[in-house]
């Protein structure tokens, strides 16, 4: 494949992941009508984790599937902050908050990177850039002109709001955490974290969706109930759990995780336009925060790339050509080397952030 072709294809791949995730906030808005989110994230997570399963069987055999000597308790801890943290407390805060809680759900995710940098900080000492720090303050004040829309004051004169976004915040930073864990087993494959994180968080969401259930906190769903939230729930397994995790993980292996992350901007893009063509139009100060955590994000990769340019040691000249093969090897050297995506090529699948 020519590394245009590589690079195209990475581009559409983190499309087609990032708009199906945008979609789901909006989509969830009509589904959590008819049920509680507890218990809709473990039925999503049981067809997309069998879908996870079988493809990992599909292309690592039953290598794959063996755990014998891994760290399962660690896979677990990383699956329940995935899988029990962010997508309860995600949809519980977005169900909180109402008619806005798309717009403020999907804002959230746009943090997620800038986010990245400081749980590295906690977790692996690495302290991020001066540069990233400024950054990382500005897509943080354009969240919050998005979920006050433009009243601070209303986050402190709302409680139950500002506990609403707070959840949402803690939400992101769980799924920060949870493709962090991938660090932790640099011997499995992306698909395999995926896989088998899904299914040990899987196992937590259903434990305590079953306290919950049985404590009265929600109603048990009835068969009816099921059948009126179908289609919401095949594609949020199948198009935004499935499709979508494939298609971020495949992206950014073609495309690497400075370009890959940079499509996180297009999930509240599609939140805010689903939203406007739903009835829930963004007010303008909103609309302004969305557009100063996408710059945020924006400005971030290209002060990066910076800094690993001028960290880029200075390339050592040429040798002097001394025979007729010369010319041609250092030629078809230079055509491997040239061209989009392709010095991103060989990163790593799933090297950006999941979803």
């Amino acid at each position: 494949m020519s590394s245009q072709n590589t690079y195209t294809r990475g581009v559409l791949l983190c499309l087609l992941a990032t708009v199906s995730w945008g979609a789901m906030f909006p989509l969830m808005d009509s589904t959590l009508q008819h049920i509680d989110p507890f218990t809709f994230t473990v039925m999503r997570y049981t067809i997309a984790g069998a879908m996870f399963l079988v493809f990992l069987r599909m292309r690592e055999g039953r290598a794959g599937l063996r755990l014998k000597g891994e760290r399962i308790g660690l896979a677990w801890l990383f699956g329940t902050a995935g899988f029990a943290g962010f997508q309860f407390l995600v949809f519980f805060g977005q169900d909180l908050i109402g008619e806005r809680g798309a717009l403020n759900a999907s804002i959230m995710m746009a943090t997620m990177p800038m986010m990245g940098f400081l749980v590295n900080w906690v977790l692996r000492k690495v302290v991020p850039p001066k540069g990233s720090l400024v950054f990382i303050a500005m897509s943080f004040v354009g969240t919050v002109l998005v979920v006050s829309n433009g009243d601070i004051a209303s986050l402190i004169s709302s409680p139950r709001e500002a506990g609403a976004d707070a959840l949402l915040l803690f939400a992101a930073l769980c799924w920060v955490v949870y493709t962090s864990g991938a660090g932790f087993f640099p011997t499995w494959s992306p698909i395999k974290y995926t896989a088998i994180t899904t299914v040990l968080g899987l196992a937590s969401a259903t434990v305590i969706t079953a306290v919950i259930l049985a404590a009265g906190g929600v109603p048990v769903p009835t068969v009816g109930t099921v059948g009126t939230i179908l289609p919401q729930l095949a594609y949020m397994s199948v198009i935004a759990g499935f499709v979508g995790v494939l298609g971020w993980n495949f992206g950014n292996r073609y495309l690497g995780p400075l370009n890959g992350v940079l499509f996180m901007d297009v999930v509240p893009v599609t939140a805010f336009v689903i939203s406007a063509l739903t009835g829930v139009v963004p007010a303008g100060v909103q609309i302004a925060g969305a557009s100063l955590t996408a710059a945020a994000l924006v400005f971030n990769n290209l002060y990066l790339r910076r800094i690993a340019a001028k960290a880029a040691p200075a390339p050592s000249p040429a040798p002097v050509a001394s025979g007729p093969a010369a010319a041609p090897a250092s030629g078809s050297a230079r055509g491997r080397a040239s061209g989009p995506g392709s010095a991103s090529a060989s990163a790593p699948v799933g090297s950006g952030t999941r979803s």
